[in-house]
Order: C-alpha cells, then structure tokens, then sequence
C-alpha cells in the first residue's frame, strides 16, 4: 500500500468513527459542513477552470443535501418548518445544477451563504 492510499485508509476510518460515535444533532451539522466544503471545492474547481473538479463537488454537495438532509426532514412531525427546508434544499439544488452548467459563481456563494446560515441556526439550537 502506497502512502497516499493509506493516508486516505486512515482518514476514512477516523471519519467513520467520528459518524458511529456522533448524535442525531452533530450528524447534521456535519452534513451541513460537508455541503460547504464541497460548495468550497466546486468554487475552486471553477476558477481554476478544472471542470471535472467542479463537477464533482456539486456532484457531492446535490448528493449531501438531497441523500442527507433532505432525507433526514420528518415533514410530518416537522411540519410547516419541515415543509420550508425541504423547499430550500430543493431550491438550493436548482441553484447547484444551474452553478454547474453556467460556471456561476454567484450561484454557488447563493448556497454558500444559505447552508452557512442554516449552519449557524442548526448549531445555535444544540441539546444539552
């Protein structure tokens, strides 16, 4: 095994384990992380005109908001405010996919500054 493939070995099993050990509430925060650094890497990936780097990071960013936190909204319990993030995630993919196709960076900071914001509101409101 080359050192960059254990390298990559090593951080999957501490990313892993950081998931098994977590609680509902830092599971979304964590995808909300994730769903910005790959915003991050698409914006990079752009304005380095590495297209399938940008591709692939929103790529993963749609995967992380759709497969992720718009799968963990309970719309029944969760009602009215259930209803609203799921109609923000929807819109934020629809923003995503137009980033992608017309390399709008403005688009992608849009995202941006929303996830960011929903971040911050997620993280304000953690149990104690």
């Amino acid at each position: 095994m080359n050192t960059a493939a254990a390298i990559k070995a090593y951080k999957k099993v501490g990313l892993e384990s950081i998931v098994a050990s977590a609680d509902p509430h830092k599971l979304i925060s964590m995808l909300y992380a994730g769903a910005l650094l790959a915003i991050a890497d698409a914006r990079n990936g752009m304005m380095h005109k590495d297209i399938p780097a940008k591709g692939a990071a929103i790529s993963h960013a749609i995967a992380i908001i759709g497969e992720g936190l718009h799968a963990s909204l309970d719309k029944n319990a969760g009602g009215e405010l259930a209803q609203s993030l799921s109609a923000l995630y929807d819109y934020m993919v629809m923003r995503l996919v137009a980033a992608n196709l017309n390399n709008d960076v403005a688009a992608l900071d849009e995202v941006r500054h929303l996830m960011a914001g929903l971040q911050d509101a997620w993280d304000s409101i953690r149990p104690t």
